[in-house]
């Protein structure tokens, strides 16, 4: 009897088991599904498809799902670690309602737009938003109900506008807060006394005094906001003081405006005559290289007296820093002082070829890259100086300073792919060949994707991806220049100036996109192919459209000659369809749709299939044109067939 009342209890204690264990299972699994399902209401989620799947649960051990943190027993989803990942889509907050445990959430660094998600549904203790694309006023109660756990809330670098929401500053227990490099404005609410482990308040349009709750804290918190004053920042100037100010700037303006206009009708008096016409001067400004000797870096034209102050500075004794370990090391004062050929004037700043003992080096020169302080801008450019690609144009050296920046570069001995193109040549001197360029635009090919896979967190890693910043070697093998610097230029200069707000999507939504590259490369094949110089690049703010992808489309969609291809490119008679091949390329990279264009990957597999001349089974003699679709009769490959929208 004893002994059947032994097994009875182990058989009890054992089905007890099995029942705990499968609700466990049970209970687990069912998050599970809350997560796939969280999952698709979002796009581009390549970094999560290979853990994230059906068979797994998210707190397993050997088979841990991407981003998913789980408390101490193992069962249930504590939080999203989901940054740096390229998502897109939404962030469905109804879906992770149904998670009873997730206490914190991170979206940092991805590529979500829209107003700010909905957290207060759910009982976080931290939320991070930075370096996104979320836009407009937060509500005033986006806070509300969260007073009893919320310790820290990031919102970094997004374009959020409007005041600081009241239900922010209410919650008692919040340490982080972090609203640097948006658009806020207004005054700065008057934050309950508390032991701050970080504040940034800093690139803001805030104005007005800084809350005695707050004149504690480091200068850095709220630098960038030209309205705010009080401690810790300058003294606030009284309203009568301030209105005598204005009063005074008003009368000198207007003395200085009327001074200036008729200077200008004085020289425009005497020079109207031999004024050349605005878009040949653009175009000559990006095109030709300014021929000038100089006694060195210094001899440039310096305007401003801070700059010139700091490069005095710097040739009395700076350091510069060095970023490679295969390259001799030199001063700056050695570099500033060196004889120096004026290369150009681009987009951002001149560039020089500096002749030191060591050799030739190119030293650009940017005035725009104050958009991040001075440790971030050491940062990325350490990071840019550790890539490594035959591709690239390496980053040798930085120096640094308030106003001014220097980057050391290796010196292209066969001048930028756009000088050969565009630029004046000596009579009977050849355009670049059929050969050349398909290598050319292989190199580039190759470069980009490097791009792309070394930041797969920056939705556009080149962003300035035009001929004049494709440089050819002593081989006339590209390498990339002035890649992957939007995060350290500030926003209105780049917005004027880099290739990628020239896109379609930015010009239509003001936002760029993971293919926002893509479309760069498809322009500048067409002015490989064409050798006819992109105008839209000379437009400003947000008019540009691709006048010269217009142009090819127009031709395909009409009539297919001979004409489209530059009739100084030599070497055509045996290419005539792999040109083909790179010009349908190009235009499944310029299409306007953004869901319609090909990622970069497919885009850098089909340029690396062509070859210099035709295969001897095709037969690419005769071209025709049917309405809206472009056919040639001897292409027949499947995979490459598409179509001209009209």
């Amino acid at each position: 009897m004893a002994r059947c009342k032994a097994a009875y209890d182990h058989w009890l204690i054992m089905l007890c088991v099995l029942v705990f264990a499968s609700s466990s299972r049970s209970a687990t699994n069912h998050e599970g599904e809350i997560l796939l399902r969280f999952k698709n209401s979002l796009s581009d989620t390549s970094a999560l498809d290979t853990t994230w799947i059906n068979t797994t649960n998210p707190c397993n051990v050997t088979l841990h799902w991407e981003g998913v943190q789980c408390d101490t027993t193992g069962k249930k989803v504590f939080g999203l670690q989901l940054q740096n990942m390229g998502l897109t889509g939404l962030i469905d907050i109804d879906t992770l309602t149904e998670l009873p445990a997730l206490q914190t959430v991170s979206f940092m660094n991805n590529i979500f737009a829209g107003p700010m998600p909905d957290v207060k549904r759910l009982p976080l203790i931290s939320v991070y938003l930075s370096q996104n694309q979320f836009t407009g006023d937060i509500p005033d109660d986006a806070f509300s109900g969260m007073g009893g756990t919320l310790k820290k809330v990031y919102l970094a670098k997004n374009g959020f506008t409007g005041k600081i929401p009241s239900s922010l500053v209410a919650l008692p227990k919040l340490i982080e807060l972090d609203l640097g490099d948006n658009q806020f404005s207004g005054k700065i609410p008057n934050f309950q006394p508390r032991k701050w482990v970080m504040l940034n308040l800093a690139n803001n349009r805030f104005d007005g005094p800084i809350p005695p709750s707050l004149s504690d804290l480091p200068p850095a918190d709220f630098e960038g906001n030209k309205g705010l004053c009080g401690r810790p920042l300058g003294k606030c100037k009284s309203k009568k003081l301030h209105l005598l100010m204005i009063i005074a700037i008003v009368v000198i303006s207007a003395v200085a405006v009327l001074l200036l206009c008729a200077l200008c009708w004085i020289r425009g008096r005497r020079s109207r005559q031999a004024s050349q016409a605005p878009s040949a001067q653009q175009e000559n400004a990006q095109m030709k290289p300014v021929a000038r000797k100089t006694r060195g870096v210094l001899e440039a034209q310096l305007p401003d007296p801070e700059v010139e102050d700091e490069y005095k500075k710097a040739e009395r004794g700076g350091e510069l820093h060095f970023l490679r370990k295969d390259r001799k090391r030199f001063e700056v004062q050695e570099l500033l002082r060196a004889p120096a050929e004026v290369l150009g004037s681009g987009s951002f700043g001149s560039s020089y070829k500096a002749g030191i003992l060591s050799g030739s080096m190119v030293v650009k020169r940017f005035r725009d890259m104050n958009r991040v302080g001075k440790d971030d801008f050491y940062d990325h450019m350490s990071r840019l100086g550790r890539l490594s690609h035959p591709n690239l144009l390496p980053l040798v050296a930085f120096y640094y300073m308030k106003e001014e920046k220097l980057l050391v570069l290796d010196f292209a001995l066969n001048g930028s792919l756009a000088s050969h193109l565009h630029g004046k040549r000596a009579p009977g001197q050849p355009g670049l060949d059929w050969p050349t360029r398909l290598m050319i635009i292989k190199g580039v090919a190759k470069g980009l994707g490097y791009l792309y896979k070394e930041f797969p967190g920056m939705p556009v890693p080149h962003g300035h991806l035009k001929s004049s910043n494709v440089l050819l070697d002593h081989n006339f093998n590209p390498v990339l220049a002035e890649y992957a610097l939007i995060p350290v230029i500030n926003k209105d200069h780049a917005h004027k100036l880099m290739v990628a707000y020239k896109s379609p999507e930015f010009s239509q939504t003001g936002r760029t996109s993971k293919k926002t590259d893509v479309w760069s490369l498809g322009i500048l094949i067409f002015e490989m192919l064409t050798g006819k110089f992109p105008a839209n690049y000379l437009q400003q703010g947000k008019r540009a459209n691709a006048d010269l992808a217009s142009w090819v489309n127009s031709v395909v969609r009409e009539e297919w000659t001979g004409e489209v291809f530059d009739k100084e490119m030599k070497g055509t008679k045996n290419g005539e369809g792999e040109m083909l091949k790179l010009l349908k390329i190009g235009m499944c990279c310029c299409e306007s749709s953004v869901e319609g264009r090909w990622d970069w990957r497919e885009a850098v597999d089909k340029i690396e299939e062509l070859q210099e001349r035709d295969s001897e089974e095709e037969d690419y003699s005769s071209y025709a044109s049917d309405g809206d679709v472009y056919s040639s009769r001897a292409v027949t490959d499947d995979d490459f067939s598409f179509s001209v929208a009209a």
